[in-house]
């Protein structure tokens, strides 16, 4: 464009200086045109190049997060500011859009990006990657991570997985978290087991848990051992303890004969330990506003490195510890891991200088500001070199968490993943109280993932 009004300008003079006949308020208007022709493409190629630090013109992009609490401010000052700071010709407008009822996804976003007047950049729950991509509602980053050398190897595979749909790249990682088992040295001790050897299988877990559950004078329990459903312990964990797989060559499979072990073991505490129980117990802990581990009154709960911040708050009367979760006979223990992401939603208006700032919050430096922020507590980054920098392995309970990212799982990447979620949440509802076999229940989520998939690929 630069090119074609340069000629323009040079074949406006010439005629100018041959054609002296040319009245001169022809001339002038000619001049006019020529003028403004030639400034409104350069405008139009500003918007669509690289702005280099230093530049004269300043570029304000706005970046959508849904968290409250001090997120804005702390992010605001360990990062964003010292990105403007390395790029003065960018400002960043930090604009709070909280999630849509219990979901970490935001209906303003997907609103925003139909209407074609999106942010530039979200922050973004990274399972969400694939089905936002496969509608088409998030920007290819693909070019801007091969051109600025980004490796996957940079980050974990498991969150590197998340942010890929199709071999394309859609979002940069961003935190993460995964799950280990917290266990209650004091109550194994009262229970007559050894507060020091927590269990490895689920064999173990279940005849510990069981010697540590106490009923009171009413019936109902002042302690539990175990509850498989309680905290972090969903389906999608329990199918992975058991050796389960949630997808193979690239077909999702939730009614797996080792998820619906899963499942039905699940569906047996509820039945052995009275799900009216149960239910009873975990609603009177939940009235406390605390973690049921940190009650006390818990033996073992599945849970993640996150539960380790709230030694800030509470001060626990009891002795515990922190282990891998324990899987079934012949399986390997393992966790799965969450997070976030950054993402540039499609239709920005200011495309790459939001992939400027992506690079620098979700890629080292960024990472790095974030994390070694002094209210960082337990975060795990996504990224281990930041993880070996900041020596979070030297603390023991973290470094539980640690040991387990490099080969943790992360949840299918696919179109339907919350609708799959959805379903397996639905099913352990029902499953737990006594409402349907595992093995009809997970048959019936793999019709409807797969009637759900179908629909999409019409």
């Amino acid at each position: 464009m630069k090119r074609k009004t340069g000629l323009n300008a040079w074949r406006n003079r010439k005629w100018t200086s041959i054609l002296l006949g040319f009245t001169l308020v022809f001339t002038l208007v000619l001049a006019g045109c020529s003028s403004k022709n030639a400034g409104s493409e350069s405008d139009a190629d500003n918007a669509s190049e690289p702005e280099k630090p230093g530049s004269a013109d300043k570029v304000t992009i706005d970046f959508w997060f849904p968290w409250g609490g001090d997120y804005q401010k702390d992010f605001k000052k360990y990062v964003v500011d010292e990105f403007e700071k390395k790029y003065p010709n960018i400002k960043v407008k930090m604009t709070f859009v909280e999630a849509s009822g219990q979901t970490q996804s935001s209906d303003k976003l997907l609103t925003a990006i139909a209407g074609g007047n999106p942010p530039d950049v979200a922050l973004f729950d990274r399972f969400l990657v694939g089905s936002w991509a496969a509608k088409e509602s998030l920007t290819d980053l693909t070019e801007f991570v091969e051109r600025d050398g980004i490796a996957s190897n940079d980050y974990y595979k498991s969150v590197w997985n998340e942010s890929v749909y199709e071999d394309k790249v859609y979002a940069l990682p961003w935190g993460t978290d995964n799950r280990a088992m917290y266990y209650n040295k004091t109550m194994m001790q009262k229970a007559g087991l050894d507060p020091n050897n927590p269990p490895k299988t689920m064999a173990e877990l279940d005849e510990m848990a069981e010697a540590t559950f106490v009923k009171g004078k009413n019936g109902k329990y002042d302690e539990i051992g175990f509850i498989p459903w309680m905290n972090q312990g969903f389906l999608y964990t329990q199918g992975w303890n058991w050796g389960g797989e949630w997808e193979k060559d690239g077909e999702l499979t939730p009614n797996n004969p080792q998820i619906v072990k899963a499942l039905d073991w699940m569906a047996g505490y509820a039945k052995k330990y009275d799900i009216e129980n149960l239910t009873s117990f975990s609603t009177a802990i939940g009235q406390t506003g605390m973690n049921p581990f940190w009650t006390g009154k818990v033996a073992f709960v599945f849970d993640g490195n996150w539960v380790l911040n709230d030694l800030s708050k509470y001060k626990p009367e009891f002795e515990w510890g922190v282990a891998p979760m324990p899987a079934a006979d012949g399986y390997p223990s393992v966790t799965w891991a969450g997070g976030w992401s950054y993402v540039v939603p499609k239709g920005a208006k200011h495309t790459n200088e939001a992939w400027e700032f992506v690079k620098f919050v979700a890629h080292k430096e960024g990472t790095l500001l974030w994390n070694k922020r002094p209210t960082a507590g337990n975060d795990i980054s996504v990224m281990p070199s930041v993880n070996e920098e900041l020596k979070l392995a030297e603390n023991p309970n973290l470094k539980i968490f640690l040991d387990m990212m490099p080969n943790a799982f992360a949840r299918p990447v696919t179109p339907v993943g919350s609708f799959l979620w959805n379903e397996t949440m639905r099913v352990q509802d029902l499953a737990i109280n006594g409402k349907g076999e595992a093995q009809q229940l997970l048959d019936e989520v793999k019709k409807n993932v797969d009637a759900e998939l179908a629909k999409l690929n019409k």
